[in-house]
């Protein structure tokens, strides 16, 4: 058996072999076949093999460089978040408390750090900004506020309707004198069961929103502050804000009155976040030290700096941009004055000046030939002022004066263009037989005290705010004529006071308009004063960095900040959605 068994196995190794051998020989014949006798043939096909091979590669490098071209394309240059922007201003900072900003350094700094109920916006019309809506009655004489909801202070708490009252009536507060008293005066505040503010007004105002352009202030911090330490209390050193920025720090550089305050972005900002990181503004004592800082790259920017000053430091590193405002120059004619009492040679001034050659000594500004500006109201019909005619002019004064000579005295503020400006109006004067001088004065409390609240000046060459909606009465009404008041004409006529007291009260945009037009008749006809120009702000900026947007209409120079959280100073790329 066991025999037996062992045949087989032998048996079947033998055959296994002979299968495995032919096996082998035909695989070993097939491989010859097909592979290695057709070796050969790659000779023939070679070229096409190459090419076949080229076009892989080809499509291997065109797909890496579609996809290195694509992330290019969609990658951009452009501003990034942070950095630091600096302002420089000048004028000393006495309190960052913005109730109490008189300064321009205290103005920046409130505008930076403090958001009002209304603001101008981008078309120099006032809107509502903490406030999510400002109505009135139809008669003008109750307005109504609402808060934005979810509106946060810099330390976290809300800021709400009570913030709002605290502020008004620390405002209206007779022992508590700010800058916004005015806005206020004879206003009754209440506050209804839904959650509105409500201002009962002793007379119709269309332009109260204007009014609203007030910051607010946190009573969580200051309701146990007395009165009388108000403006000395720690809140005006180190404030809880509600703007783009928050307090950080205020540094002295060892400069007596010289400070630089530095401003954190304010995460909780109702606009936004701001994409510069921070804000610092360095306070200089004068022009000239902005300049000396611009010339050492100190600063990024300042709307400190006119004329000669702003040409000294334009060019390769920065840029020079004017920015039109709502305010004017206009010489202001002393109606009590014994010789300009005289219409008639009101109006000889008027028609012998040489408005273009006085109006060239203020480069980048625009003419101004009434105290109403296209961007405030839409009116149909401004009267024709009389064209110029030296001639007649001076023979007209000559007929009023008798031949005899005539002194005039021409006051302004050694600000700006003025100075330059006064004394080319005072050329055209003597070039008419009129004597005078001028006298540029320090624009200081001395300078209201003495010259303006007195009227202690014949003509008087001066930069008004005019305002983001037509108002002109605090300058021509009658009730004004005094030294409180800023009608700096002395001018009175009772049926002008009754044109700008409608105009004010009128809530239609039409009748204001009709109203408007009237009173500027008068005004052409009795020239209490002459237009020069329509005041700008010059702004020297840093050409590597994004400011305001140049579109922008401004009120006032401050009106720049409008869009600061879209200010930026860093640069780098960033990759855009296809």
């Amino acid at each position: 058996m066991a025999g037996s068994l062992k045949k087989r196995g032998q048996k079947f190794i033998r055959k296994f072999s002979r299968v495995s051998i032919k096996a082998s020989e035909e695989g070993k014949e097939h491989i010859k076949e097909n592979f290695i006798q057709r070796l050969s043939h790659i000779r023939k096909i070679r070229l096409l093999v190459l090419e076949w091979a080229l076009l892989i590669i080809a499509l291997i490098l065109l797909s890496v460089a579609q996809a290195f071209w694509s992330g290019e394309s969609y990658a951009v240059d452009t501003y990034i978040d942070g950095g630091t922007y600096i302002e420089a201003t000048v004028g000393r900072v006495n309190s960052l408390n913005p109730l109490f900003a008189t300064t321009s350094s205290e103005k920046v700094l409130s505008k930076l750090m403090f958001a009002t109920l209304s603001a101008d916006d981008y078309s120099g019309h006032p809107g509502p900004s903490l406030a999510s809506s400002i109505t009135h009655s139809d008669d003008g004489k109750t307005w109504q506020v609402r808060l934005r909801e979810g509106l946060v202070w810099s330390d976290g708490e809300p800021i709400t309707n009570d913030d709002v009252i605290f502020t008004l009536q620390l405002i209206q507060n007779p022992a508590v004198s700010t800058i916004y008293t005015a806005n206020l005066e004879n206003v009754k505040i209440t506050e209804t069961e839904d959650g509105a503010i409500i201002f009962n007004l002793p007379s119709s105002y269309a332009d109260f929103v204007s009014a609203l352009n007030i910051p607010v202030v946190p009573k969580h911090v200051l309701e146990n502050v007395p009165l009388k330490t108000l403006v000395e209390a720690n809140f005006s050193k180190d404030p809880v804000t509600s703007g783009a920025f928050t307090f950080n720090a205020m540094q002295n550089t060892g400069v007596e009155d010289e400070k630089v305050v530095y401003l954190t972005a304010n995460a909780n900002y109702f606009l936004g976040k701001p994409m510069v990181s921070s804000f610092a503004v360095h306070v200089y004592n004068n022009k000239e030290d902005v300049v000396t800082a611009l010339g050492a790259a100190s600063a990024t920017a300042t709307a400190e700096l006119e004329g000669e000053d702003a040409d000294k430091v334009s060019g390769k590193t920065y840029y020079k941009r004017y920015t039109s405002v709502s305010s004017g120059a206009f010489a202001f004619l002393n109606t009590s004055s014994p010789i300009l009492a005289n219409v008639d040679f009101r109006r000889a001034i008027r028609q012998g000046l040489n408005l273009a050659e006085i109006r060239s000594v203020s480069p980048g500004t625009k003419p101004l030939d009434f105290p109403i500006l296209d961007s405030q109201i839409v009116l149909s019909n401004f009267p024709t002022i009389p064209p110029e005619n030296d001639i007649e002019a001076k023979a007209k004064i000559e007929e009023l004066t008798g031949g005899e000579t005539t002194h005039l005295e021409i006051a302004t503020v050694d600000s700006g263009y003025l100075p330059e400006v006064a004394e080319k109006f005072a050329e055209n004067l003597r070039a008419l037989g009129i004597e005078c001088s001028v006298t540029p004065y320090t624009e200081s409390q001395e300078f209201v005290a003495n010259i303006i609240s007195k009227r202690n000046y014949d003509i008087l060459i001066y930069e008004i705010e005019l305002g983001s909606d037509p108002d002109p009465l605090p300058y021509y009404h009658s009730s004004q004529a005094k030294a409180a008041g800023l009608n700096l004409s002395n001018y009175r006529n009772s049926l002008v006071d009754d044109l700008l007291v409608g105009a004010r009260g009128a809530t239609d945009e039409n009748l204001r308009a009709r109203k408007y037009e009237k009173f500027l008749e008068y005004w052409v006809t009795d020239v209490p004063a002459i237009g020069l120009y329509q005041a700008n702000m010059t702004y020297i900026y840093n050409k590597n960095v994004l400011t305001y947007n140049d579109s922008n209409i401004l009120v006032n120079d401050l009106d720049r900040f409008l869009d600061v959280n879209d200010w930026a100073v860093n640069k780098g790329t960033k990759n855009q959605t296809p």
